[in-house]
């Protein structure tokens, strides 16, 4: 679409001569989704709507408990220590961010009273800062008031190196300022077309300053607070045991008018999805169980006469294996995967694009995903406007011997193909479920066709996703050739998503593992396309970027895609739960309720 005619379009909805859901329709049809278009609205001058709640209880309480399991249990509650997902989800349970994600990708007000626009003259033009105003009235869990103190802390909180907040990335370069009690400004050293990530979302929940002030930097980790949350949220703390169980009850303060409609809550760790699907879904103990990551025809069985159902939010999450670009079994100054190492196997670009070979994705999708899965050979599959349509994928074994062998990997008497005295044996390391078993071992089969040999290592989920710098089998220490798992697109936007692997972002022993960069890749034109996107404002071009970002990454073999998944939960038949595809499941917590 020509810039012209985009302005114009913008012109007339600023006017009223096109209606909001005219223009986004007009978007969808030349490929941008429905967040884009809103945020190309708000730059435009058009103050950008706020997502509909469906939320039908007209008074606080009254709802009796509510019974999540998570079968993957939080082990922290700070979450600006989250490796995963799991502990993220714990946290959002008592903290808050400013605004939240809708199933639909619009934006949700949280601690923040309006969504910021040219038009409000909250943002600015250029996309170099952005206003918030904050919700008066609001009170911590302890009865202390939030304020603008609290964000500008929690920036300087995050931005301290010496703090290890694996959300450095998204706080580090902006600059945050208390305008008034309840008012501060971002300002972006660059023109920032997603402006909304910081405090935005699972990564922009806002820490309590007069709890945290004496533990920044260095003392981070020693935090009371880390493990015995007070936040701003609807249900207050009441206990955890990290990998087992957090309790809360009703905030009766809470600031949002007939929020929330239960009385307590229970988040139970353990298991697994099989477990906990059926706990949901076939017995009722549970009202909703979180990732259900289970065989297809398992779910459907379950479904059958049972108390619960599965509930189904298209994001951008993809299921990849991705590849160690260093050496895991050797230690350099007390570090294994160190960056002073090279993979011995993985140098060669020929072993890389043969194993990506060797991935049968439609085997997995049929025999594993079905309903909720969709072949792919893009690391990003979503919005739609930056999936690239210039990469393919091939399962090819006969192709992949080949390959090796006019690249001199030839097989030996064992039948393990070899060079300059090297064996193609490799360690290919995921969580414990069900699916990500039967995947290893659709692709273990396919590698010894093609003469390598595969050794598969299961860790328990709570410890491949844990956030201990003691524990050696977590996936940011990579102490692996290849492991396998998904990391969420929690945004409807891949500007956060991508920056994790741009080579300032190397997870290290320095940094205590907490660098995003898990497959420890560097490439210098990845990294310069990445901060191209971040400061680019037209969004046909922004676009582009990300496109040839993922190829970048298509072509070196750093991810081998299995597949893009559909967030799959279960829940109670009678629960309504509020799931985006672009958000974490507990974001939107506040609007849940049972309908009797």
């Amino acid at each position: 679409m020509l810039d012209k005619e985009l302005r114009s379009m913008i012109g007339q909805v600023k006017d009223g001569r096109m209606d909001r859901r005219a223009f986004i329709q007009c978007m969808a049809a030349v490929g941008l989704t429905a967040p884009l278009a809103n945020q190309i609205l708000a730059l435009g001058g058009v103050a950008m709507a706020q997502g509909a709640s469906t939320y039908k209880p007209t008074k606080r309480g009254g709802g009796g408990a509510l019974k999540l399991l998570w079968w993957q249990g939080p082990t922290l509650l700070n979450p600006h220590f989250a490796t995963g997902t799991k502990d993220q989800d714990g946290s959002r349970l008592f903290y808050e961010p400013l605004a939240c994600w809708d199933p639909d990708g619009n934006m949700k007000l949280v601690l923040a009273t309006e969504i910021p626009s040219v038009q409000n003259g909250q943002l600015a033009a250029d996309g170099k800062s952005v206003t918030w105003k904050l919700k008066p009235g609001v009170k911590w869990h302890d009865g202390k008031p939030f304020s603008a103190d609290d964000v500008v802390f929690t920036w300087q909180y995050i931005k301290d190196p010496a703090t290890a907040a694996v959300t450095i990335a998204t706080y580090r370069d902006l600059t945050v300022e208390k305008i008034d009690d309840l008012t501060v400004k971002i300002t972006f050293p660059k023109p920032t077309p997603f402006w909304a990530d910081a405090f935005v979302g699972a990564t922009g929940q806002i820490l309590p300053k007069h709890l945290f002030a004496d533990f920044i930097g260095s003392k981070s980790r020693e935090a009371p607070t880390n493990l015995a949350p007070v936040g701003t949220g609807p249900y207050k703390f009441v206990e955890f045991k990290p990998g087992d169980l957090i309790r809360g009850v009703i905030n009766p303060d809470y600031h949002m008018a007939n929020r929330p409609y239960f009385d307590t809550l229970e988040m139970k760790g353990g298991g697994d999805a099989v477990s906990a699907a059926r706990a949901v879904i076939q017995t009722g103990e549970y009202d909703f169980g979180w990732n259900i990551q289970v065989e297809d025809d398992v779910l459907l069985r379950l479904e059958k006469g049972g108390k619960g159902k599965t509930v189904y939010a298209v994001g951008g999450d993809t299921e990849f294996i991705a590849l160690n670009f260093t050496d895991p079994n050797v230690e350099v100054d007390g570090e294994r995967s160190s960056m002073k190492t090279k993979h011995p196997l993985f140098s060669d670009p020929v072993v890389r694009k043969a194993l990506s070979l060797l991935v049968d994705r439609e085997s997995v999708k049929k025999a594993i995903y079905g309903r909720a899965g969709r072949t792919t050979a893009n690391f990003l599959n979503g919005p739609e406007k930056f999936v690239s349509k210039n990469t393919s994928w091939e399962f090819n074994i006969e192709k992949a011997a080949k390959m090796l062998d006019d690249a001199g990997w030839k097989p030996g008497a064992d039948g393990i193909r070899e060079k300059d005295g090297k064996k193609l044996k490799i360690l290919y390391q995921t969580s414990i479920n069900g699916p990500r078993q039967k995947t290893q071992a659709i692709v273990k089969q396919a590698c010894q066709k093609a003469g390598i040999e595969v050794e598969l290592k299961s860790v328990v989920a709570s410890v491949f996703f844990s956030s201990d710098v003691a524990n050696p089998d977590t996936y940011p220490k990579f102490y692996a050739d290849i492991e396998m798992f998904q990391i969420p697109l929690s945004q409807p936007d891949p500007s956060q998503h991508m920056r994790r692997y741009l080579s300032t972002s190397v997870a290290t022993k320095e940094n205590k593992w907490q660098g995003t960069n898990f497959p420890r890749w560097v490439n210098k034109d990845y990294d310069a396309v990445i901060n191209a996107a971040d400061m680019e404002m037209d969004p046909v071009k922004r676009a582009a970027l990300y496109i040839k970002a993922n190829d970048l990454m298509w072509q070196d073999t750093v991810f081998i895609p299995v597949m893009h998944r559909l967030k799959v939960e279960a829940a109670a038949n009678n629960l309504r739960p509020v799931i985006s595809g672009w958000a974490n499941e507990t974001d939107n917590l506040f609007d849940w309720y049972r309908e009797e």
